[in-house]
């Protein structure tokens, strides 16, 4: 099986998958990486870039949150805010051992890290936002009938900041 999984997905990745035990796979978004590329991300996604500032970006990351939050509410499934150095592997397993969903999500772990931010000044002028803020990131720990536990991890930011002007202005 490993060395299907290797040939299956050669294209994207570096290395090979030779293990039992886990998988990691690190995503990356470069369309996000290039000012240019933000703004085609934010046209398509909201078809136009007049709400490409700050406030739009602050509301989209809050639909995000207060949409999860809701689901996991709604669906039995713990949603835990983290603290720095807290061990998120031994606290998904203790709520593994006490769950009773049998496949699927059963704990959302929640943490903060730095992430690279977007950040445009008073003269439009993009840039990465020094030093890097910290987001929020989400690990999402799945009961899967084949694998086990499972984690997959994602990071949300509004990924832009205005400093006195939106980016049209």
């Amino acid at each position: 099986m490993a060395e299907g999984l290797s040939k299956l997905y050669q294209e994207v990745l570096e290395g090979r998958y030779d293990c039992v035990d886990g998988i990691l796979l690190n995503g990356y978004f470069g369309l996000c990486h290039s000012a240019g590329g933000f703004r085609l991300w934010w046209r398509q996604l909201t078809g136009s870039d007049e709400t490409l500032d700050k406030t739009h970006l602050i509301r989209l990351a809050g639909r995000f949150s207060r949409g999860l939050r809701g689901y996991a509410r709604a669906h039995g499934i713990p949603v835990v805010d983290c603290r720095p150095g807290e061990d998120k592997h031994r606290m998904a397993e203790e709520y593994l051992e006490k769950t009773k969903i049998s496949q699927g999500v059963f704990l959302i772990l929640v943490g903060r890290a730095q992430a690279p931010v977007w950040e445009v000044n008073s003269h439009h002028h993009w840039e990465w936002k020094k030093p890097m803020p910290f987001v929020n990131n989400y690990s999402f720990h799945i009961v899967d009938r084949d694998w086990g536990h499972v984690t997959d991890k994602a990071q949300w930011a509004s990924s832009i900041s205005c400093a006195n002007h939106s980016p049209r202005s």
